[in-house]
């Protein structure tokens, strides 16, 4: 009587975990698959390099060189880049300056953002010893797509220079754009433009502005055209208020 009772307690136990597991097992099938984790945001690096030769009547030499990176997370921004550029005429130096930015920005909508801008520059030919900016700033993107961004900024900027041997530092404000628009996975053209006028003294001002445009020949490299003017209504003596440039190469997507 007993084994009998044993017997069927284990039959009972046996139909049980069976019952058990077929439940689970049909569960399983009909459960929704695991959503994949989203793929982090990745550096985008870009190097560039330009050189302009001419010999004959006259003998000039422009050579630049440039790198850029960026990186976008969800409520964050950031992008960094330093350039430089020599150039000579008939053996003289007539082109020789360096320039460094950071920029930091924090999203609090899809539009609306806070941020941190830094810039740094040397320019032998203009007789900038150093020029020095920090500029905290506000800013809306007015158009946000995959293929076209436009966004304004505006905020206080601290200049700090030294021009001609004269050192000094004030207070500007800044006011400054950017546009991107893709044409494709080959092609894209940019804009951006800066406008820092002295806040006691509005006559007073830098602005700055580049349009360039690249075209992918590979994955990799592509050839781009950039359009660099630079004006400061006050300049060093001796100096003129505007710098032109344009320069052409090949960059390199890391």
């Amino acid at each position: 009587m007993k084994n009998r009772s044993t017997r069927l307690a284990i039959t009972k136990f046996v139909a049980l975990c069976t019952g058990l597991a077929t439940t689970v097992a049909v569960m399983a099938q009909n459960a929704a698959p695991l959503t994949p984790p989203a793929p982090q945001p990745a550096w985008e690096t870009l190097a560039s390099a330009g050189l302009t030769l001419t010999k004959g009547n006259s003998d000039t030499m422009l050579a630049n060189v440039g790198v850029t990176t960026s990186k976008k997370w969800t409520a964050n921004e950031i992008g960094l880049g330093a350039n430089m550029t020599y150039g000579e005429a008939s053996g003289v130096k007539n082109v020789n300056n360096y320039n460094a930015y950071g920029q930091y920005n924090r999203l609090f909508s899809e539009r609306f953002y806070g941020g941190l801008k830094l810039t740094g520059l040397k320019d032998d030919i203009a007789n900038i010893d150093y020029r020095f900016t920090v500029s905290p700033l506000a800013g809306y993107y007015f158009l946000k797509s995959a293929t076209t961004q436009l966004s304004a900024e505006v905020g206080p900027s601290y200049v700090i220079e030294d021009l001609g041997g004269v050192s000094r530092s004030y207070m500007g404000l800044r006011v400054g754009e950017r546009f991107e628009h893709k044409f494709s996975d080959a092609a894209k053209l940019w804009q951006t433009a800066e406008f820092i006028p002295q806040v006691d003294r509005f006559s007073q001002y830098l602005f700055n502005f580049e349009l360039g445009v690249d075209s992918a020949i590979t994955k990799q490299v592509s050839l781009r055209a950039v359009l660099q003017d630079n004006y400061n209504s006050n300049p060093a003596l001796g100096r003129k208020a505007n710098d032109l440039r344009l320069i052409t190469g090949v960059a390199y997507k890391f």
